[in-house]
Order: C-alpha cells, then structure tokens, then sequence
C-alpha cells in the first residue's frame, strides 16, 4: 500500500496542517476548500508552527468535491456541524475499498459515516492539537500533534491493528507527526472526551482558558468531577479509563500554553458550536446503558442556550 492519495475534506486549523505535512512529506494531496478558495488557489498554504514554518506555493485545491479525484483516503476534517453535507461529499471521492479517516471530536461520527458511503473502510483519528486558522491557508500550530489512530468496526467493536492502519501510520510519521496506533477506538474516543468535555464545555459556558480553568480550586475541581463523568460513561460501553488517565490529562493541561479551546474561537466567532457530536451523543449512548450523567447534561443544557442566543 505504498504512495497513498489523500482528499482534504475541510483545509482548517487542522486538515489544513496535516494536509500541508503530508505535501510536504511528497504525498499526493488534493484539499477541498469552503472558505476562502481562490487565496489559497492563488498563494497556497503556509503553516506558522512550532516545529518551523514552511510554505506551500501550490496546492491542488478545489471549491467543490465533483471537481476532485477519487483518493485512497478521504480525511474528513471539517466540523462536526457540517456533517450534514457528507452525504454529498464522501461519495464522488472515496475510492471502492478506499478509507475514510474521520478526524473530527466527539462520539458516533463514524456509525453514520457507515451509512453514507458503503464498501469503505472507516478510521478514527483522535488528534491532540493546539492550531489556529487564522486566515484562508494561513494555519499556526501552536503545540502538539500527536494522533491516535483506529479501525472503526460495527458498533464500534475492537477492530485491532490492521495493515491499512499501519500504511497510513507511516506516511504520518514520513511527515513528522506522531501517531500512536490504537486496538480500540471507542476507548480512544472517550479518552479524547475526558478532555475535550470538561475543558471545552466549561471554556465557553464560563468565557475561559485552559490555564484559567487550572488556576482556580472550584473550576479545577468541577473539570476532575466532570472526567469522572466520562469514565462512567465509558464504562457503561464496556470500557475502562483508569482514574489514573484523569490525572495524566489534568497534568497535561496544566503544562500546555494557554488555550482557547475549538468550541470557545467557534463561540467567538458566532459559529454554531459542536454540542451534539461532543456531548450530546456520550449523553444520549450513556442514557441508552442506563448510566445518567448528571453534571455532563448540565454543561449540555448551558451550551444549547448560549449556542442559540449567540447566533441569534
């Protein structure tokens, strides 16, 4: 499975990053732009990052998916919130036998990723990155990068280490990111919850950063109780986080520079926020296993209000 194609489904602070990596690394890479496609038609991509900057001056960049070449893989990189339109994205680009790399927060994308597009294989990225948009392919990585990778089977069955997983791995790496290799996305999913819960929920519903939510006794304290939430609820899918991994996390925050969370720059900017793939659907999967999560449905509620008043 040497030389893989890539289609960019979102060229943001993320798929824009990694996209550009892989480039840059001479992998073949084809981005779908929403915003802003004749800028980056026009002078590329240039990524402001940590690790050192580089430019892109030309990238095989498209404003709409019919226009684009079927790929080996299809990275779905958009937000969550759009997901409605990849019933119209994902066929024409997905090669038969081809893969989906969704690289998106939350819980359940790939289940109805699963019902678009048939005779695919489906992955899960979990992507711990610090990166900002700041214009149209203008990206600054601020810190990490890392991916935990993972083979989506039905209802999210350990899907093991496969050799499709193994192939992409090593273009990753090829391009300078990290990747870690998971057995069990579910368990790396809700991993990726016990951060992405507690710290983005609380960043808009209390207009914070990380570090100001690390400072203070009462948010410290209410970020811990709201990971043990996210324990319970991995465990009621028959998954087990030790509370050793809620220490990790907290300790991993305390260390990162100060950040303006995902959902907290989309609250900003008047975007609708992804309430539903990051907490409405572990509440609702919770619910179905019988395990209420009373707090987490708390942080839910505040969010629905303030999402609807802000782009009102």
């Amino acid at each position: 499975m040497g030389n893989l194609s890539y289609a960019i489904l979102g060229t943001g602070a993320l798929g824009g990053f990694y996209g550009a990596k892989l480039q840059k690394a001479g992998n073949e890479v084809h981005f779908l732009v929403n915003s802003g496609y004749q800028q980056v038609k026009q002078n590329g991509l240039l990524i402001q990052s940590k690790d050192g900057d580089f430019r892109l001056p030309q990238v095989q960049v498209y404003d709409q998916v019919k226009k684009m070449p079927s790929c080996d893989v299809v990275v779905v990189s958009l937000k969550t919130t759009q997901n409605h339109i990849l019933t119209q994205l994902l066929p024409p680009v997905v090669k038969d036998n081809g893969i989906v790399l969704v690289l998106q927060n939350g819980l359940g994308i790939e289940t109805e990723i699963a019902q678009i597009v048939s005779n695919v294989n489906i992955m899960g990225g979990l992507c711990f990155l610090c990166s900002n948009k700041i214009a149209p392919g203008h990206i600054h990585h601020l810190d990490y990068g890392q991916i935990t990778l993972g083979e989506y089977a039905t209802n999210y069955h350990a899907g093991g280490i496969t050799e499709r997983m193994k192939a992409i791995s090593q273009d990753f790496e090829n391009a300078g990111i990290e990747i870690e290799l998971t057995e069990d996305l579910l368990l790396g999913r809700w991993k990726k919850l016990m951060w992405n819960i507690p710290y983005n929920g609380l960043s808009v519903i209390l207009d914070a950063k990380t570090d100001e939510l690390m400072a203070d006794m009462y948010t410290r304290t209410l970020v811990e109780q709201l990971m043990k939430e996210v324990q319970l609820g991995a465990k009621s899918t028959g998954r087990i986080i030790p509370d050793s991994f809620i220490q990790t996390m907290l300790d991993y925050t305390v260390k990162m520079k100060p950040y303006r969370t995902s959902m907290k720059i989309d609250f900003d900017e008047n975007r609708p926020l992804e309430v539903e793939a990051l907490i409405g659907n572990p509440l609702r999967i919770a619910a179905e296993n019988n395990v209420n999560l009373p707090l987490i449905r708390s942080i839910y509620q505040q969010l629905k209000f303030l999402d609807k008043r802000n782009r009102n």
